[in-house]
């Protein structure tokens, strides 16, 4: 059996400071496990990740927005996501787990909606939730009469493996993880090809984050700065950042939060940039602003 390891327990703060109104525009919450009961299959648990060590993580960090994303480990029961927003606050959002759609009725998207749900995340093959044929078109149609976002997270081995359904989509998507190219590679790995394409259309968005395991090269990940600057060159108003925290699926030891920010930092040197991509993006992909 695979061993996923914890995160770090003692995060510390940036070395350069956030600006205000700083957005983690993806972390999980998970546990305590005598609450929120783990899905038969599941791929792994973290019941230690919490919604109150959410929040005590993201005031080390200078973190006063973040998106909470349903773990495939309580499938359709977003039970844990739900009270984690009702804990956390207005300046929270939530990205539900697709396989809602499928298992729930349209009571519970609007309860989800209302609690402030604005997208749905569409897994990777390996994590056990999957759509295909007419569930998937139904899933789309339901999620473009919520008014939502379509969330896509790229197959280990690069986005470009798992792209394809979402390509033509008339509702924003949000590619996560850099789509998970190749840094070895350059400008000749297809799923860095494939995000750059997608990136022409106006609907298309990326997250930067997954720092770690994109990285080939290891801490501090200087190897992915060309990524970022790719995609910032590409679309600098449609970049947003992510921890990932509590970093689930980790076989190696995962990173300090401070040190993802710090290697944001270094990427980005340019203080509207940084801005851009921790507050302004975020604040208007999510509705922040509204």
């Amino acid at each position: 059996m695979t061993v996923y390891l914890p995160f770090d327990p003692a995060p510390r703060a940036p070395k350069t400071a956030l600006p205000p109104l700083s957005c983690d525009s993806q972390f999980h919450v998970l546990g305590p496990a005598d609450r929120y009961p783990v899905r038969p299959g599941a791929v792994y648990e973290m019941p230690s990740a919490t919604i109150e060590t959410a929040l005590k993580l993201h005031a080390t960090l200078g973190i006063a927005r973040g998106v909470i994303v349903q773990p495939t480990t309580y499938g359709a029961d977003h039970a844990v996501t739900l009270d984690g927003l009702a804990m956390a606050g207005p300046n929270y959002r939530g990205c539900a787990n697709a396989a809602v759609f499928a298992e729930k009725d349209d009571r519970y998207l609007q309860q989800l909606h209302d609690a402030g749900v604005r997208g749905a995340r569409f897994t990777r093959a390996g994590l056990g939730i999957s759509f295909e044929g007419a569930g998937f078109e139904r899933t789309l149609d339901r999620i473009r009469a919520l008014g939502w976002y379509v969330k896509v997270q790229p197959e280990v081995d690069g986005i470009a493996k798992n792209i394809a359904p979402f390509e033509r989509l008339d509702i924003p998507v949000l590619l996560d993880h850099m789509g998970r190219p190749d840094p070895q590679a350059g400008d000749d790995d297809p799923s860095l090809r494939k995000v750059l394409e997608l990136l022409k259309h106006g609907n298309v968005w990326v997250m930067l984050s997954l720092t770690e395991k994109v990285s080939r090269a290891g801490p501090p990940w200087d190897d992915v700065v060309p990524i970022v600057h790719r995609l910032i060159e590409a679309a600098p108003d449609r970049v947003v950042w992510g921890s990932d925290w509590p970093h689930p699926v980790s076989t190696k030891q995962p990173p300090n939060e401070g040190d993802l920010l710090d290697f944001l930092a270094r990427a980005l040197p340019d203080d509207d940039k940084r801005h851009a991509v921790l507050v302004a993006n975020p604040a208007r992909f999510f509705g922040f602003d509204a």
